[in-house]
């Protein structure tokens, strides 16, 4: 995968924001797909079923020591 953008120089401030932003085309998507890949393999592979409720703070603090790895 090809990401030679180049460097730009600029005299100004001015120029630099008049000047478009420089992108592949389709290149967003593709980073989007390579950020889902990423999120999936960090992510935690199990997830419990429902809605828990707790009755105190540290009743939902031992609920997610127990579930954490």
């Amino acid at each position: 995968m090809e990401t030679d953008v180049g460097v730009q120089k600029f005299r100004s401030i001015e120029e630099m924001n008049r000047a478009p932003a420089v992108t592949r085309a389709g290149a967003d998507f593709e980073q989007f797909l390579r950020h889902c890949e990423r999120y999936r393999a960090i992510a935690a592979k199990t997830y419990p079923r429902g809605v828990f409720k707790f009755h105190n703070i540290h009743e939902a603090q031992q609920a997610r020591d127990r579930l954490t790895p």
